[in-house]
């Protein structure tokens, strides 16, 4: 494990986290998830915002913003949270138009660049849990925003090919990377034990640690796939239940959730610094073009990060909203 300047070290232990998260949020299970774990984790952070983007999954951008605030309100936090639509588009059918007053995803870019110029003791983290479209174009309109953001995204299989978010949008990433911008990637490496993709649960785990936990809302939220739900811990349950669940025991990886875990606290996952590298034609190639920020978060506390996601829906602190 090396150390770094990165996301986990913090000048001060008790200081909370400045997070804006950019999610594809009807894309799968894990970012509702995710999102839950962050709105319901006061004791650690400071909500600078949601954005969210559009993938291939989960339908169009309103789509993606109806699933987010149905965990918002989930949260019983929807009269102090909005979410800011961001890009349905690749970063290079959007890049020429990002100096324009109006653009594809203008409102989530235009809130990070505001966020990170915000007068405050620590950067911005940019939590980033789908496609980094809306991160690559708010450098792209304003990289004068570099020194006062960090990035943590939850995507590839580094250091081989393929992942869902690097191939939603890679020449994002790779504009992102070779901006200078710190950035530690959570990796996802499909079906190995190293990445994100070890951290799962079975309805059985969501029954005993999650059912019937999190705020009580007075108003059901009807659900992505119908029924009435009072508590983000029921929902969690229905959104199980209704995909593909695959291993021994049938399971689902929460993916995107583990990323909230790292930045909560950094010892539950290893860093590890990457040369300059760029994403080419399907593999990593070091290049001597650039100079980067790069690590990777890898071999991430499953038992961990599941106790403390579970405890803090069940013992919940909401946010502070800035």
């Amino acid at each position: 494990m090396m150390e770094s300047n990165g996301l986990g070290d913090s000048t001060s232990a008790s200081r909370k986290v400045r997070v804006l998260l950019d999610t594809d949020a009807n894309n799968e299970i894990d970012d509702q998830h995710a999102i839950a774990y962050l709105l319901l984790s006061g004791d650690s952070f400071v909500l600078e915002g949601i954005t969210v983007n559009k993938t291939n999954n989960g339908g169009d951008i309103f789509e993606q913003a109806a699933e987010a605030e149905r965990v918002i309100k989930l949260c019983d936090m929807d009269d102090r949270i909005s979410v800011s639509l961001g890009a349905t588009a690749s970063f290079l059918d959007i890049e020429s138009n990002a100096d324009q007053q109006k653009f594809d995803g203008v409102d989530a870019v235009d809130l990070m660049i505001k966020r990170a110029h915000r007068q405050a003791s620590d950067p911005l983290v940019i939590l980033a849990i789908g496609k980094l479209t809306n991160v690559a174009l708010a450098i792209r309109k304003d990289p004068t925003i570099i020194p006062k953001i960090k990035i943590l995204w939850l995507g590839t299989n580094f250091p081989i090919a393929g992942e869902y978010n690097l191939d939603s949008d890679p020449e994002s990433v790779n504009f992102v990377i070779s901006s200078g911008a710190l950035i530690e990637i959570a990796v996802v490496r499909y079906k190995q034990s190293t990445g994100t993709a070890m951290v799962t649960v079975t309805p059985k785990d969501l029954e005993e640690n999650l059912v019937g936990n999190g705020p009580d809302v007075k108003t059901p939220v009807v659900g992505r796939n119908g029924g009435e739900f009072y508590n983000f811990g029921d929902y969690s349950l229905n959104l199980l239940n209704n995909c593909y669940l695959f291993g021994n025991p049938p399971s689902r990886p929460l993916y995107d959730m583990a990323a909230v875990a790292i930045l909560k606290n950094s010892a539950w996952a290893d860093i590890k610094k990457i040369p300059s590298v760029l994403y080419s034609n399907g593999c990593w190639s070091e290049t001597d073009s650039i100079q980067t920020n790069l690590y990777i978060r890898e071999n991430f506390n499953k038992d961990e990060i599941l106790k403390d996601f579970y405890n803090s829906i069940k013992n919940y602190s909401k946010v502070e909203v800035i």
